[in-house]
């Protein structure tokens, strides 16, 4: 079996099917982990189960834009080749749509930690993860309490938080200024001290198990009578009869090659890795006033999160990092470094928030992509349920919410 993409999705299903028994060739135009997968969050974000349209969103969407404290983002002259996504997008802003996606999204993400422990027990990946707290972090009660939709959804899920508030909030955690009033903690969580080199260690352990890397550009699918034959790169051709495409948001293209036009765009994400930080956050912690997760790493601390509009094409913007940079001063004072990193990276986004898992229209040839912002969380858990439907053992949830011919 091939497979194409070395993130945490596509590394992932590749060790299962080793694991099942399966040969597994793994092809990717840059080294595991390297690409989307290392520059997330890094939290194993179970509770993450519910999307971005929310009913309210359509409301509150222009004001968004047009506030420059809000982390929304959009290069207007992108807006053109973004529309037909975006109205697509906004038609599940509404309870109905968004209960649906809520309940198709647990089934991926509620049991995180546990999935990828069970991935990477044994490995050399394992030492880089770590178990505890998930924080919310709020300036007041009020502001939690906005998000009653949001938690009611989690609560259904099964997340029901812990607040903190008052002066209690810095003896939770020290690092949140006077500006956190009120902190929602969810146990039970975790996260990966070093998502990309998380990934490659779980490659490396691939290669281990018999899997075999291939460093290559994957061109187009060579068919016959609708039944997948091999996959063309750049460095020729592999053959096989079995393909699982696991590119994130480059997906798109390649499906375009088999007649799906995918209504995938990116949302483009950043963060700010401070390096060698003193007075960061004890556990991954999302700052709701600037919606993104403030997470210790390896490195120092990583503050990633902002959402932009704008393409694969064009470079990084400065008004997301300026932004980022504002929020994090607010409600982490006391952080220290000694350097910055910043990155730029793509979130795949299907217009329904839900991934595509499944054979496709071509016989032999099955998804594994469009995680929108839960890909680490939920790319362990994607990957065994594929591995076994490939394998002959069928998983016990219902995956027609992710079938990739919904899209037909």
């Amino acid at each position: 079996m091939v497979i194409v993409g070395a993130g945490i999705v596509g590394v992932s299903t590749g060790i299962w099917l080793r694991r099942m028994g399966a040969e597994v060739t793994l092809i990717d135009r840059g080294a595991p982990g390297q690409g989307t997968s290392y520059g997330n969050a890094g939290v194993l974000a179970a509770c993450s189960m519910v999307p971005v349209t929310g009913p309210s969103l359509l409301r509150k969407a222009p004001a968004m834009l047009a506030n420059p404290d809000v982390p929304l983002f959009l290069r207007w002259s992108y807006l053109p080749k973004l529309a037909p996504w975006l109205i697509r997008y906004m038609r599940n802003a509404n309870d109905g749509d968004t209960r649906r996606i809520a309940r198709g999204l647990t089934q991926i993400v509620g049991d995180s930690v546990a999935q990828h422990r069970a991935l990477s027990d044994g490995t050399r990946a394992a030492a880089l993860m770590r178990e505890g707290d998930y924080v919310f972090a709020y300036p007041d009660r009020a502001a939690f309490d906005a998000e009653h939709y949001t938690w009611e959804l989690r609560r259904d899920a099964g997340f029901v938080p812990e607040l903190i508030e008052g002066a209690d909030v810095q003896d939770y955690d020290p690092a949140l200024g006077p500006a956190i009033t009120c902190v929602a903690r969810l146990p039970d969580h975790g996260h990966i001290r070093d998502p990309g080199g998380y990934v490659a260690a779980l490659a490396a352990d691939l290669v281990d198990l018999g899997g075999r890397m291939v460093q290559a550009e994957v061109r187009d699918f060579d068919l016959v009578d609708g039944i997948l034959r091999a996959v063309d790169t750049d460095q020729g051709r592999l053959p096989c009869d079995c393909a699982v495409l696991a590119t994130g948001v480059w997906s798109r293209r390649l499906m375009a090659k088999i007649g799906l036009n995918i209504p995938l765009e990116t949302e483009r994400g950043y963060h700010i890795l401070f390096e060698n930080a003193e007075g960061g956050p004890q556990h991954p912690t999302m700052i709701s006033s600037g919606k993104f997760v403030a997470t210790p790493m390896e490195r120092g601390v990583r503050c990633a999160g902002i959402l932009e509009f704008g393409g694969l094409e064009a470079g990084p913007s400065q008004a997301p990092l300026a932004l980022l940079r504002r929020h994090v001063a607010a409600a982490l004072p006391h952080l220290k470094a000694t350097g910055e990193e910043e990155w730029l990276g793509h979130r795949p986004a299907p217009s329904d928030s839900l991934p595509l898992i499944g054979e496709t229209t071509v016989k032999g040839l099955h998804t594994a992509f469009g995680h929108h912002h839960i890909g680490l969380t939920g790319g362990p858990k994607t990957g065994r349920l594929l591995a076994g439907m490939l394998t002959g053992h069928p998983p016990n949830i219902d995956m027609s919410p992710y079938d990739p011919r919904r899209f037909r």
